[in-house]
């Protein structure tokens, strides 16, 4: 069990993709890493935190989440974020959010 969540992340051995299920759908159920560009000071704090050693700061500064195929999802570079720029994301949360958006453009119509 130690090695297989060694390999493939705690939270990744825990939400197995089902046979139909492909690993971008799980990757998307679990969540990912979103910054808030405008708050990332390029400190590289997070970075310099990613057990993985995914370039974290690079992801924020463009505003893009990460989406690097190494991430074990520990959210540790959410912790170590002095500016709270860093937040988690689920998929349910993006479809709320999204949801809300298509209302407010559509009610400023």
């Amino acid at each position: 069990m130690t090695e297989i969540m060694a390999k493939e992340g705690f939270f990744r051995s825990l939400f197995k993709a089902s046979e139909t299920e492909t690993a971008a759908e799980a990757l998307a159920q679990l969540g990912r890493v979103v910054p808030d560009a405008s708050r990332c000071v390029q400190c590289g704090v997070c970075g310099y935190n990613c057990p993985v050693g995914i370039q974290v700061r690079d992801y924020a500064h463009r505003g893009l989440p990460v989406d690097d195929p190494t991430c074990i999802t520990c959210g540790n570079c959410i912790n170590v974020c002095p500016r709270g720029t860093l937040r988690w994301e689920t998929q349910a949360h993006s479809l709320i959010v999204n949801q809300f958006v298509l209302e407010n453009i559509g009610a400023g119509d």
